[in-house]
């Protein structure tokens, strides 16, 4: 197997790296803007794994450099995993139109730009698997964060039609749907402990959905009940809660 990951050095994605090395031994692309940081998780996971690494420069917003990416890589992919984004700033982001179309360009159009372009690779060759961090914030409009989770529920509706797409030639497409995560990302924010997940756990999530063959995971698994709750308030009564 070989294993793309997009926005490589996410805490994420490099816990997916390790697990998909460690349990298929899949050769990987990691591929970011930082090869700095990329280049010494290649060599742990050759070291640890005994595994092909390599780490590529992409940038998710260089749209016009994402076909001369994909098309540079050699083997192909098997399996790719977007996992780069952008929590941003929300209240900046009202204020800021740069912070707000920096936040949906990271985390819907840089995705669709590239999967596009794996979509038509592996659909014409019959095979392969895309998993998209999503987030539960793409759920439901709050204030805290409803340009990202505007964002994010963009991704997953795109994730959605991507599968209906694809399922047809043999591809599978797997949304997930974190709620809180311990990463660089979220270091700063006060959320409460027993709903935050370790990135390890969401890479076990992940995998094990990919050996399932599921289409769509809520990790930790009760956000799955937690959003099935918040969907459920009616309007009148969830626009006058402080969310």
């Amino acid at each position: 197997m070989q294993l793309l990951i997009l926005g490589a050095n996410s805490d994420v994605a490099e816990a997916v790296a390790r697990k998909f090395a460690q349990e298929e031994k899949a050769n990987i692309y990691l591929a970011s803007r930082d090869l700095g940081l990329l280049e010494k998780q290649a060599r742990d996971l050759e070291i640890r794994a005994q595994v092909k690494a390599q780490a590529l420069s992409f940038d998710a917003l260089d749209y016009a450099a994402h076909a001369a990416f994909y098309q540079s890589l050699d083997p192909k992919p098997d399996g790719v995993l977007v996992a780069f984004g952008y929590l941003g700033d929300q209240p900046r982001a009202q204020e800021d139109f740069a912070e707000a179309r920096r936040i949906i360009d990271t985390n819907f159009l840089g995705a669709v730009s590239i999967l596009e372009i794996v979509a038509q690779d592996f659909a014409r060759r019959g095979h392969g698997f895309i998993v998209g961090l999503s987030s539960v914030a793409g759920e439901r409009g709050r204030q805290s964060n409803y340009i990202y989770g505007a964002a994010k529920g963009a991704l997953s509706i795109y994730l959605g039609g991507l599968r209906n797409r694809l399922h047809q030639h043999g591809v599978r497409v797997l949304t997930v749907l974190p709620g809180f995560i311990r990463t660089k990302m979220t270091e700063h924010l006060d959320l409460p402990e027993k709903l935050l997940a370790e990135p390890a756990e969401v890479a076990a999530d992940i995998y094990a959905a990919y050996k399932k063959g599921k289409d769509i995971i809520y990790t930790k698994w009760l956000w799955r009940w937690i959003m099935a709750i918040i969907k459920a308030i009616p309007e009148t009564v969830f626009k006058r809660l402080k969310l």
